[in-house]
């Protein structure tokens, strides 16, 4: 069968919105004899359709979609009316894909690193305007110290603390300071057994006795028992002494019968002694709280090991969580956990209400207004999240077992899955040695809190005081204090939305992040919370001695 001599043309397909304008002539030129234009060679063609200015479009058209095929990078939505994709959805082209995936993209970058700043911010140290510690006693303070020591053979000052263990730091403390007051000798002070933990913990069991008194030397001559030559002597004993006692007040009272009888036994010191001292008594205050009472060596080896796991992977928050049954009923608060809990509480205070420490004509409602209760788990969380705290923060709380048992915690453990306490974070055995002794649970508990690298109570108390002033003294390391009294109401508003909420929550803690705070703007503080300017100079701090 003879082959057909007759070509078949293949033809392109192009869409209509491109042949359209065209007009009938130009479609004419496109159906010149084949033969014709095939025989002259391409770059001709295009000259010859160049000289025809009907055929001048297509020509144009024509070169141009070569060089976009050879990547020459001619941008032909510039020259041409119509899309360089002509399959492309009308109004969802390709071309415009890219540059709103950069949109995306740069939004998403910008949010990110608006999140890093946040984190940053959180773990960001407060300005400590260059407060150090300074302890230098005046001229007169250190003359009167050889007087003291000899006439310290004669009179001794016995003292028996109570309470928990940060109670009993600030009664040692005070009996540091009145045995100064008085020219007497301390002897250890006797830590009484705490009914509610049945810790019969002594002195040296918790602080090392030898560190004690050899920091204090030259302040204070402190012994460990009564001499042979007073051991027969019947001590006086008083259980007066009134609350901010001066020591004009001390003096007065307590001299003449020390001088007679030449031993005193002191109990009940708790918050006895005012706090506003002259400044040489201040900086004994604040030498016995953060030099003196350094806690004995078993338990500071473990403290630290638990720090050091706590911050092997970056920086930690430490919380103390005031939720225990007992902290409930003192301070007439309900734990806000169920109506089976909070009646639990009520039943109790009604039961005894001496425990009640609270102001007791105040309702439940007013006192949480008024920011006297400690905050739930799910307060500190949502406190924690407007602050912006990493949801991967690593967090190590302290305190009792909360009421409701761990299954309190949970709104905390949920949103921060980092969470530890002594108990989960020690190895096996670690916590046997410690075990049934509160206070040398609770000494445990305070050093990994003071090495956090920011700390937050969820109440105020005796343990956030005195962190509170040691990691000022340390160089204002980051403290957390809840503003609750202003922003209690904000947590009740259920129109706040969480952005919003976050950031009136932000601004209200604007200056409780552990900057320095001048102790002479709160007359009656005591100086182991605000050691500046007592305890603490810089270089444009004014030093007066007394």
């Amino acid at each position: 069968m003879a082959r057909s001599k007759t070509k078949h043309l293949s033809y392109i397909s192009v869409p209509s919105h491109i042949i359209h304008p065209l007009p009938p002539s130009s479609l004419h030129g496109l159906l010149l004899s084949p033969k014709k234009v095939s025989r002259l060679p391409p770059l001709s063609r295009l000259l010859f359709a160049a000289g025809k200015p009907r055929l001048l479009p297509l020509a144009l058209i024509f070169i141009f979609s070569v060089l976009g095929i050879l990547g020459i990078g001619i941008r032909l939505d510039l020259l041409i009316p119509f899309s360089p994709l002509p399959c492309a959805i009308t109004g969802q082209g390709w071309s415009s894909m890219p540059s709103r995936t950069s949109a995306v993209e740069a939004m998403a970058a910008a949010e990110e690193t608006q999140v890093e700043r946040q984190v940053e911010e959180f773990w960001e140290q407060p300005d400590g305007k260059g407060y150090r510690p300074c302890l230098e006693f005046s001229h007169e303070y250190r003359r009167a110290s050889d007087a003291i020591r000899r006439g310290s053979r004669r009179k001794y000052l016995m003292v028996v603390v109570s309470g928990g263990l940060n109670q009993q730091r600030n009664q040692i403390v005070d009996a540091v300071v009145i045995a100064r007051i008085l020219g007497a000798a301390l002897v250890v002070p006797i830590l009484q057994v705490n009914v509610i933990w049945g810790d019969e913990s002594e002195f040296s069991d918790i602080f090392d006795l030898p560190h004690f008194k050899k920091v204090l030397a030259d302040d204070v001559r402190v012994v460990s028992s009564l001499p042979s030559t007073h051991l027969m002597t019947r001590p006086v004993e008083e259980k007066r002494t009134p609350l901010h006692a001066s020591p004009q007040w001390i003096r007065s009272r307590y001299l003449r019968l020390l001088n007679r009888e030449g031993v005193l036994l002191l109990r009940g010191l708790d918050s006895r002694l005012s706090k506003d001292l002259p400044s040489d008594l201040q900086k004994l205050r604040c030498k016995v709280a953060f030099q003196a009472l350094r806690f004995a060596s078993p338990i500071l080896e473990l403290g630290n090991r638990l720090a050091e796991r706590m911050s092997s992977k970056g920086p930690y928050l430490a919380l103390h969580l005031r939720m225990e049954k007992d902290v409930w009923v003192r301070t007439g608060c309900l734990p806000g956990l169920s109506n089976e809990y909070d009646g639990i509480i009520s039943k109790e205070r009604k039961l005894r209400p001496e425990l009640l420490t609270a102001r007791s004509n105040m309702s439940f409602e007013e006192r949480k207004l008024a920011g006297l209760c400690p905050l739930n788990a799910l307060e500190v969380t949502r406190l924690l999240k407007a602050l912006a705290a990493p949801r991967n923060a690593r967090i190590y709380w302290a305190g009792g077992e909360p009421l409701g048992g761990f299954a309190a915690l949970e709104p905390l453990r949920k949103e921060f899955p980092g969470l530890y306490n002594k108990d989960n974070l020690s190895l096996p055995g670690e916590l046997e040695p410690f075990a049934r002794k509160a206070s040398l649970l609770a000494a445990i508990d305070y050093i990994v809190c003071e090495k956090s690298d920011v700390f937050m109570p969820s109440h105020g108390g005796n343990m956030g005081h005195m962190i509170q002033g040691h990691r000022a003294f340390a160089g204002h390391k980051k403290f957390i204090t809840p503003n609750k009294r202003q922003m209690l109401p904000y947590f009740l508003d259920s129109s706040l939305g969480e952005a919003e909420f976050n950031r009136i929550v932000k601004e209200l803690h604007l200056g409780s992040l552990g900057q320095p705070e001048l102790r002479t703007y709160k007359v009656g503080k005591d100086v182991t919370a605000y050691p500046v300017p007592e305890c603490m100079c810089n270089s444009t701090s004014t030093r007066t001695t007394l």
